[in-house]
């Protein structure tokens, strides 16, 4: 029961995780505008992939996509391609993890394989999250770069008058659902690949004996029993015990009266 729970668990962190990747590789607010020295603006701008975005404050925002590929900058375009890849092998290993689900019989499938696929999905699902983790953390440090960079050359003071020549971007939501997500896949990932070890059958380390029982044809003789002393039972059974173990090391001597009973 613990480890089909413990599978359903990581099942089900898996794919939030999932679903906040794509969410946060579709959303728009990767980088917003620094609104801390200008609070109140006519226009307020924000960018994210693959398009950028101004909103007026009227409420009409207009959004101009990306229609250049080797115009963009390189970290950009590296973001793009750990997003796009985290996104593949999610799908992938959801596929994957969907069959593996120890609730779920599909023909004959043994437990053994199920455990193969759920440490396969969840393998994936960690590759997945540490893209995603990658991307976002890249683009962060993209922003933190140009911020302050913004910033050395966004005063400049010339007769003690202070103009601004530059807007700055800061974080957007894009970037905290994309560690979120990242770290749920990263934890659903880990949750199988734990739950692998329950379904794998546990190989018995007994080794099978076989037992044969050997006999010989016993050959019953008619007529009545024949009393006699017990010190000639013991030595008749001892006969038999000596010609039995006769046979069984070498060929059978001639039978004598102490073969029958």
């Amino acid at each position: 029961m613990s480890t089909t729970l413990c599978q359903m668990m990581g099942f089900i962190l898996s794919t939030l995780g999932l679903a906040g990747i794509i969410a946060a590789t579709g959303v728009d607010m990767w980088s917003t505008q620094d609104l801390y020295d200008n609070p109140v603006t006519s226009v307020f701008q924000y960018e994210g992939l693959w398009r950028s975005c101004v909103r007026q404050s009227s409420g009409f925002t207009e959004c101009r996509p990306y229609y250049t590929i080797l115009g963009l900058p390189a970290m950009l375009q590296t973001v793009r391609a750990l997003m796009i890849v985290g996104i593949v092998l999610g799908a992938i290993s959801l596929l994957v993890s969907i069959f593996a689900l120890k609730c779920i019989r599909i023909g004959s499938m043994e437990d053994s394989a199920k455990a193969h696929m759920t440490l396969t999905a969840g393998i994936l699902f960690i590759v997945s999250g540490l893209c995603a983790i990658a991307g976002v953390s890249v683009f962060a440090n993209m922003l933190v770069t140009n911020f302050w960079m913004s910033t050395a050359n966004m005063y400049s003071g010339i007769g003690g008058v202070v103009q601004t020549v530059q807007t700055r971007y800061t974080f957007g939501s894009a970037l905290f659902v994309g560690w979120v997500a990242g770290g749920l896949a990263v934890v659903g990932g880990i949750m199988m690949c734990i739950a692998c070890r329950g379904l794998t059958p546990e190989d018995t380390h007994f080794k099978a004996v076989s037992y044969n029982a050997s006999g010989h044809n016993v050959s019953y003789k008619s007529g009545g029993f024949k009393a006699g002393t017990g010190y000639a039972s013991e030595g008749r059974g001892k006969k038999i015990y000596d010609d039995s173990v006769r046979d069984e090391a070498g060929p059978r001597s001639q039978p004598s009266k102490y073969d029958y009973v």
